[in-house]
C-alpha cells in the first residue's frame, strides 16, 4: 500500500498537535510537528543570543543545527544537538520569540528544506502553517483545523498549566491573538 503524505494545517492553539500524533499512531507513519522546529531554532537563537532580525546569523544557525525527532514509548521528543528540548520549546517565552524567528524569509527557506526533505518519502503526518500550500501541495490528505482566538488561548491555558508553567488566561488570549497578527503578516512561507 501507498505511504501517504497527511498534511495538517491551522492557526496556532488549534489541536495540529493533538490530531497529528494521535493520526500517525494510528496510521503507524511518522509525525512531524514542523512548528516543533521552528520553536527549535528559536531555543537555539536565544542560546547563542541571536537577535530574531539577524538574518544572516539565523541562516548560519540554522545550517549548524540538528533538529531531530524521536519516540521513546509512547512520548515524542524534539532534540537540537541531542539535547531534548521538548519541554523548554513550548515555554510561552519561546512562542513569542519562534514568531519572530519565523518571518525571517531565510529560516524559512530551511526549514521548508528539511521539511520536504523529511516528508518526501510519505509514511509521515506533517502538522504546521502552509504545510499543505507551500511546503506539500501535493500531500494526499490535507486537512485544515479552525477555532477562535478565545478557544485556542483557552486551550493553550489548559495545556501549559497541565505541564506546570505558570500564566494567565488572558495574558495567553492575547499571545494567541499576538501569534495571529504575526503569522498574518508573513510575506514569505
Amino acid at each position: 500500500m501507498k505511504k501517504l503524505i497527511v498534511a495538517i494545517d491551522g492557526p496556532s492553539g488549534v489541536g495540529k498537535s493533538t490530531l497529528s500524533k494521535l493520526l500517525a499512531r494510528e496510521l503507524g507513519y511518522v509525525n512531524l510537528d514542523t512548528g516543533a522546529m521552528y520553536r527549535t531554532v528559536a531555543l537555539a537563537a536565544q542560546r547563542q543570543g541571536i537577535d530574531p532580525d539577524d538574518a544572516e546569523r539565523l541562516e548560519r544557525l540554522c545550517a549548524a543545527i540538528r533538529i531531530d525527532f524521536v519516540r521513546e514509548a509512547a512520548e515524542e521528543k524534539v532534540l537540537l544537538n541531542g539535547e531534548d528540548v521538548s519541554r523548554q520549546i513550548r515555554s510561552p517565552e519561546i512562542s513569542l520569540l519562534t514568531a519572530r524567528i519565523a518571518a525571517c524569509p531565510a529560516v524559512r527557506s530551511a526549514m521548508v528544506a528539511r521539511q520536504r526533505v523529511l516528508g518526501a518519502g510519505g509514511g509521515v503526518v506533517l502538522e504546521g502553517r502552509d504545510i499543505g500550500t507551500v511546503v506539500f501541495p501535493q500531500a494526499d490528505i490535507k486537512l485544515f483545523l479552525k477555532a477562535s482566538p478565545a478557544e485556542r488561548g483557552r486551550r493553550r491555558f489548559l495545556e501549559l498549566q497541565a505541564k506546570g508553567v505558570q500564566s494567565d488566561l488572558a495574558r495567553t488570549i492575547a499571545d494567541v491573538e499576538e501569534r495571529d497578527a504575526s503569522d498574518s503578516s508573513l510575506e514569505v512561507s
